[in-house]
């Protein structure tokens, strides 16, 4: 019995099911954990929900494509207002039932032994502050007006935390954290302009070089670090295959990894 954590599928099914062949994933005993953006970009995003929609046992966090698919699959935007792939997922007989089990899964998760995370946590939260803020958007997208959330959850302001916020600011800066953040301040400021690892602006580091956890992170969405991250206790796992790199699994019980190059159009 293993578990397995994924990078970033994008809707990369293909290489998804190579990179379960490679490491023996058995679904009756091992447990797959998936660090979100589990769509989009990629060919066959239809192919993955319902794929994962299957699985007795697969624990996954959301990210920001994860979110605008909802956005866009309940029809509080326009289908064409954002370049995207996902026309076949909003078409699909079965769009709603997909979209219910998207909305059901967790914003950031840990147990005992590690946490997910799509983007990262600020560095003002521990994780069991990170686990309560993520419950209270849990709560919202699971119960009745998750509609009336998503359709106000675009944007990027308020770019800093604070314990006084409320409502719809609260709750998009606890979204924004979890799903966009890569540079912030020691005090939780996020910026959404660098994507380069190596890029300098004042006070800003990598969320990541802020944190002194002893607990294992997980994380994605920074296709840039290429599955680099040399900060203790912490683990990128996003190397970029819908940009034609590879898909990365890790074994938490091991800390072994694995890769399944991406499949070229055409080739």
């Amino acid at each position: 019995m293993s578990t397995y954590l994924i990078g970033d599928i994008q809707g990369c099914f293909d290489e998804l099911q190579n990179l379960l062949q490679l490491i023996n994933f058995n679904p009756q005993k091992d447990t797959l954990g998936l660090v979100g953006d589990l769509v989009n970009r990629g060919p066959k995003s239809l192919e993955t929900l319902r794929f994962l929609k299957s699985l007795p046992s697969c624990k996954i966090v959301l990210g920001n494509h994860d979110i605008f698919l909802l956005i866009l699959g309940y029809e509080l935007v326009p289908i064409d207002s954002h370049q995207h792939t996902l026309h076949e997922v909003c078409k699909a007989p079965d769009k709603l039932e997909l979209l219910d089990w998207l909305r059901h899964q967790d914003l950031f998760y840990a147990n005992k032994n590690f946490a997910m995370v799509h983007a990262g946590i600020p560095p003002q939260w521990n994780i069991k502050q990170a686990q309560e803020q993520a419950s209270e958007i849990h709560a919202i997208l699971r119960g009745n007006h998750h509609k009336e959330f998503l359709q106000n959850l675009f944007g990027n302001e308020p770019e800093a935390w604070s314990d006084q916020l409320q409502g719809l600011e609260r709750w998009r800066y606890i979204v924004n954290a979890f799903t966009r953040m890569r540079f912030c301040k020691s005090n939780g400021t996020l910026e959404f302009d660098l994507h380069n690892p190596q890029a300098k602006k004042e006070d800003f580091k990598p969320w990541f070089e802020w944190r002194d956890d002893k607990t294992d992170i997980y994380f994605g969405h920074w296709a840039k670090l290429n599955g680099q991250c040399h900060a203790p206790h912490i683990h990128a796992l996003d190397t970029g295959c819908a940009w034609g790199h590879e898909l990365t699994a890790i074994c938490v019980e091991t800390k072994k990894r694995f890769s399944s190059p991406a499949i070229l159009a055409g080739s």
